[in-house]
């Protein structure tokens, strides 16, 4: 997605230990119009694989997650990163690792959100390695729905996690592939 590209561009800024600081527009100010786009881009990419929820991890995949559930029309869902007092009753959880804070968190969906015969997308803003999406694709098989596949904001190729994965037969859109990120300079992987 070129405007995706572009606002990474303009306003990402790469800090060391392959951070990409977009917070400016898309994960703590969200520039609500690109945020419209890309829920349209995904309706348009997945519309046609029968789609009856959107399933993120909290906190900041669930802006994006929101606009695809509405422009698709569907319930959105989001893990939370560990269970509080207002999740109650039978619980789906799996470990996940997150390598931006260097933690291990139990990721906690109600199974009355996520429920055999759902067919999921699951959307994140980005994907590195792949724990967070692997970790939601666990929760999806133990709730016995169908992972339809996944939708990304930013992938960082260079990573290889997204790579991984399509490898293994996921189907994986990512709206910009980064395969490069060294000083101020971002390589973008051409998409067909």
């Amino acid at each position: 997605m070129r405007l995706m590209e572009e606002k990474i561009l303009a306003e990402g800024k790469v800090l060391p230990g392959d951070i990409l600081k977009v917070g400016s527009f898309f994960n703590q100010q969200i520039d609500v119009e690109l945020l419209r786009a890309v829920g349209e881009e995904i309706t348009r990419l997945y519309r046609d694989c029968g789609v009856s929820k959107i399933l993120t991890i909290e906190a900041s995949g669930i802006a994006m997650a929101a606009a695809v559930g509405l422009s698709m029309g569907v319930p959105m869902v989001f893990a939370k990163k560990q269970r509080t007092s207002n999740v109650d009753g039978d619980v789906i959880s799996t470990v996940v690792h997150s390598y931006t804070h260097d933690t291990d968190y139990n990721a906690v969906v109600s199974r009355d959100y996520l429920k055999k015969g759902d067919r999921v997308l699951i959307v994140d803003d980005f994907l590195a390695r792949g724990c967070a999406l692997r970790g939601l694709m666990e929760l999806v098989k133990k709730a016995g729905a169908e992972i339809v596949g996944a939708a990304i904001g930013i992938e960082k190729g260079f990573q290889g996690g997204g790579d991984e994965l399509r490898a293994k037969g996921i189907r994986i859109e990512a709206l910009a592939i980064i395969d490069d990120m060294s000083g101020d300079r971002i390589t973008f992987r051409r998409q067909n």
